[in-house]
């Protein structure tokens, strides 16, 4: 069982160095220099343009909300940004440095950290395991090296403590947790890692209103921390609630972006749902509710 605390309660808890210089570094980020920058991005599988002249800006201690329905192109800017496939055209800077990377490894190397929507872990093992997954540390030497356990499960309670949840056994199966602790569990290996720019693949999508809330608290939590967040999503109503940045994709190609000052959530709303396409859905709609049979109507 675990208990979900708002973020910042623990903040008298010891800072973990790692951690520390992660948010550290974003916190003092140039206010002018985006930590992460695209500039007119276009991919392509064979005849498929996936996406066309993208531009975005990610900056310290800012949430920039990737918006799109189904088709748009969010996954394939994910896994631009995540250094999983590279861009064809335009230019990826990373503070000012322009990159192309190869490789997710790169792209980790750099800070950029990337959550997918289904988290990366498995159901059966601990938690502490899912949180080191990958970047375990050990101790001892040659044949006597092995896995520091009591130092992962130590560090892994007080990561998750910085994060607002308290489990009581950082040994249970992290299948155990709901979806939104799990979700939070893999922003607060993000952050312990020394992310400073955290990719979410839609975090809230198969959960409900209230895990939603939550999730959103420790999206919060980490831009809070001096992060810069990209945070996609089709869900207007979550992303303008933390949002600072919008940017609207449809079918690969930009149809906006905004700053929040400049948007209003009805506004945001119409024009994800296609503006004029929506008025035109509506007038139709409300043009086949008023026609009458003429024989039911006699």
């Amino acid at each position: 069982m675990s208990t979900v605390t708002t973020p910042g309660e623990d903040e008298g808890e010891g800072k973990n160095t790692g951690e520390g210089e992660g948010a550290g570094t974003a916190a003092t980020a140039a206010a002018g220099t985006p930590l992460v920058a695209l500039t007119d991005v276009s991919k392509a599988y064979g005849n498929v343009r996936a996406l066309r002249d993208v531009s975005l800006e990610v900056h310290a201690g800012e949430i920039t909300c990737v918006l799109g329905d189904n088709g748009a192109g969010k996954s394939t800017l994910i896994k631009i940004i995540a250094g999983l496939h590279p861009h064809d055209s335009g230019r990826y800077t990373v503070e000012g440095q322009e990159v192309r990377h190869t490789s997710p490894r790169q792209a980790l190397d750099r800070g950029i950290a990337t959550v997918y929507q289904d988290l990366a872990v498995v159901p059966l093992m601990p938690v502490w395991r899912n949180f080191f997954l990958g970047s375990e540390p050990t101790k001892g030497r040659g044949p006597l090296r092995r896995l520091d356990t009591v130092a992962m499960r130590a560090t892994t309670h007080q990561a998750l403590l910085r994060m607002g949840i308290d489990l009581r056994d950082v040994d249970q199966p992290i299948g155990t947790l709901s979806g939104g602790e799990r979700q939070c569990v893999a922003i607060a290996r993000a952050v312990h890692f020394g992310a400073r720019v955290l990719v979410l693949d839609e975090p809230t999508a198969a959960l409900g209103v209230k895990q939603s809330g939550v999730v959103l608290k420790y999206v919060a939590a980490a831009r809070d921390a001096g992060l810069g967040v990209v945070l996609i999503t089709h869900n207007p109503h979550h992303a303008y609630l933390v949002g600072d940045r919008f940017v609207l994709l449809k079918r690969g190609a930009m149809s906006g972006s905004h700053l929040k000052k400049d948007i209003t959530l009805d506004e945001l709303t119409r024009e994800m749902a296609g503006g004029s396409e929506l008025d035109e859905l509506t007038h139709d709609l409300s043009r086949t509710g008023s026609e009458t049979d003429p024989e039911t109507s006699a």
